[in-house]
């Protein structure tokens, strides 16, 4: 069966760089609500991911489905608002396929953000959290498959896929500017419904602190193609039984990356000086 992956990926390269501002070295998916958090940068230019053949476009509340390219201080940077997930029934080729798509441009850091569930019992909603490790509970690896030798080996090396030298960065950022930030592992699972209590128990004893559909994925296409990763997450509510009480909503996710997402981007934007 012909495998024409890498030819979508070029043609969206193609038909992307005329439109760019700028010859991007840097990359920022913004995850579930934290596009309108951190807002538009001045300047720049802004490219609805509709235009780009072969893109899918996200479908869900707080997702903005567009590129922003520009230059932010120094950095060239594209930023992605908003993300498609496997739920919404796409195939980790099109969940992947900005991270690829990122990686054929010539992008050498990602940066990943998301709205998460807060498992370990210290973290509470509105914490920011940098990502330390994650486990894939998707029951899926965008990997699979011929593997796109152009991109990557066939079997990478995950010890390391959120960046050492990032994270310390991003503890620097976060102590100058005061920004409180934890750390933690991330957990992806499927979704659409949230995890029962017997769930987060579980991820609980396997060494997750928090939960989320997201970004696991990503992470794996960019440790691929040998892009350093950066990874904070936005715990925006208490995963379910923590708090025996509350019920889950997205309506609430969405809330809180409203109220918080000044924060992130203050911490982002510290980053960025830092790169």
């Amino acid at each position: 069966m012909h495998d024409d992956r890498w030819e979508k990926l070029t043609r969206a390269a193609d038909a992307l760089r005329p439109r760019l501002d700028v010859v991007p070295t840097v990359a920022i998916t913004l995850g579930s609500g934290l596009s309108e958090g951190f807002g538009l940068p001045t300047g720049g230019r802004r490219i609805p991911c509709g235009e780009i053949p072969g893109f899918p476009v996200p479908t869900v509340a707080g997702h903005s489905g567009e590129f922003w390219s520009g230059r932010i201080g120094k950095i060239p940077l594209l930023l992605q608002r908003g993300r498609v997930h496997v739920y919404e029934g796409r195939t980790l080729d099109e969940v992947t396929f900005a991270t690829r798509l990122f990686a054929v441009l010539g992008v050498k850091t990602l940066i990943v953000t998301n709205a998460s569930g807060a498992i370990r019992p210290d973290l509470h909603a509105g914490d920011l959290v940098l990502i330390t490790d994650q486990i894939n509970m998707l029951g899926q690896n965008p990997l699979r498959g011929p593997n796109l030798d152009k991109l990557g080996p066939r079997f990478p090396d995950m010890s390391a896929a959120y960046t050492p030298r990032l994270r310390v960065l991003a503890r620097e950022a976060a102590a100058a500017e005061r920004i409180e930030l934890k750390e933690g592992v991330y957990v992806a699972t499927l979704g659409p419904s949230y995890e029962t209590p017997a769930e987060i128990r579980a991820f609980r004893a396997m060494g997750a602190d928090l939960v989320g559909m997201s970004t696991a994925p990503e992470v794996i296409a960019a440790a691929h193609a040998g892009m350093e990763v950066l990874g904070i997450s936005l715990a925006t509510n208490l995963a379910a039984g923590v708090d025996p009480n509350a019920s889950l909503s997205h309506d609430e996710v969405i809330e809180t990356t409203k109220r918080k997402g000044a924060e992130m981007r203050r911490l982002l934007l510290a980053i960025l000086a830092r790169l």
